[in-house]
């Protein structure tokens, strides 16, 4: 089945589920205003009421959720598992903006989510941040709450670059940001930088890593600029009025970030993605590139769960609605095949740092990964221990290795 429609959660033996680790992720789609590069599924809102609505709403995903594991109302899911859900091992609150709701709210939902599943006693919980929508205060009750992990979007500390991107922080308000939460016990603390911004030079990524590191994180996201033509930063390149992205450019400042972070002790794990050592990884992303199970919930939040994907209504109102009716708000889903998972395990598994077995590649990928060592795109000494493992060079070119590994 594929590209399944409707309001019902698919099905699937779920006998397995969750026995590697089971991820929650929280969608709340509220931010004070929208970035002209952001094509995600969010709303502007300042009405409180909306925000309590949406908090309402989530709950009862939450306990209809729980209902299908537990093998409620018909031998649903969880029948497969003795009746119990599987341990939460990490908590991922994304958005939008998830400090758009108060500290209380989020403890709230952590909170619900602890009493129906639970969570494992060790669990990863993150949320991100905009820097200008936390305090010490709020940070302070996120931590006591068990929040370990916080990850703020910083992307720049160049004023021209924050204006360009409509970020709504001011310089300097990111670093002390993360000052404050490593002030309240977070036990692991990131931040996200955007390079290859138009008029972004070279010294403004640098100083930009420079004050990232500087503020005592264990982890960083560099992500190159990437224009939607849906978004208000795509319409006014069509016009003309700002530059596209180069991609010479945005490839000289991965390798800045690469050198930066590696003298600073950091080490990638995924392409985008370094960490001081093992534990300041996000192993909650962990869990998406390594094929494991999780369950989304908000609007537009996406599961995976035994070879079965879905996904929930957009908007917030039909959301809403669907839960007010005791319907499960899906908007379509499909099972997996045999190859899709084979295309997903190659796709994700050679952005790891590990990379992935060679066993895995069919024999014509087998003829285009040797030819790949050859280029310098994958690691000699990796691939004679039977492993497929990315070169600096390879990251730079990292989707067209993976197409080719995809015959």
């Amino acid at each position: 089945m594929r590209g399944a429609q409707g309001s019902a959660l698919p099905t699937a033996p779920l006998a397995s589920a969750g026995t590697g680790g089971f991820g929650v992720y929280v969608h709340v789609p509220f931010c004070a205003s929208r970035c002209g590069y952001c094509d995600f599924n969010t709303y502007t809102v300042g009405d409180p009421d909306e925000r309590e609505a949406y908090v309402t709403a989530l709950y009862a995903d939450l306990e209809l959720a729980r209902r299908t594991l537990c093998g409620h109302g018909g031998g649903g899911w969880g029948s497969h598992r003795g009746g119990g859900p599987p341990q939460v091992t990490t908590v991922f609150f994304g958005g939008g903006t998830p400090t758009m709701l108060a500290a209380e709210d989020l403890a709230r939902i952590l909170e619900r989510i602890d009493a129906l599943w639970p969570l494992a006693g060790d669990a990863e919980v993150t949320t991100e941040a905009n820097p200008e929508t936390v305090t010490p205060a709020s940070l302070a009750a996120l931590r006591s709450a068990g929040f370990t992990r916080i990850s703020f979007g910083m992307q720049s500390t160049a004023p021209h670059v924050l204006a360009l991107l409509d970020r709504r922080h001011a310089p300097g308000r990111a670093e002390a940001a993360v000052g404050e939460a490593i002030e309240a016990g977070f036990e692991h603390v990131s931040v996200d930088l955007i390079y290859g911004t138009p008029g972004e030079s070279a010294g403004d990524f640098a100083a930009s890593l420079a004050a990232a590191l500087a503020s005592g994180i264990d982890h960083l996201s560099a992500y190159s600029l990437i224009v939607e033509e849906s978004t208000r930063l795509g319409a006014r390149m069509r016009r003309g009025e700002v530059p596209y992205p180069d991609d010479d450019v945005a490839a000289d400042r991965y390798l800045l970030a690469e050198q930066m972070l590696t003298d600073a002790g950091f080490q990638w794990y995924e392409v985008s993605n370094w960490a001081r050592d093992a534990g300041g990884r996000c192993h909650h992303n962990l869990t998406y590139w390594s094929g494991g199970d999780w369950w989304g919930f908000g609007p537009g939040a996406h599961s995976h769960v035994a070879g079965v994907r879905w996904w929930n209504v957009k908007h917030p109102a039909a959301y809403r609605a669907a839960l007010a009716a005791g319907a499960a708000p899906v908007e379509g889903s499909e099972v997996l095949t045999a190859d899709d998972r084979h295309i997903e395990a190659v796709l994700l598994g050679v952005r790891l740092a590990e990379g992935l077995p060679a066993s895995v590649l069919r024999p014509g990928a087998v003829r285009e990964a040797q030819a790949a060592v050859a280029e310098g795109l994958l690691e000699a000494a990796a691939w004679r221990a039977g492993r497929v493992v990315l070169t600096l060079r390879g990251r730079l070119l990292a989707d067209a290795v993976v197409r080719r590994l995809i015959p």
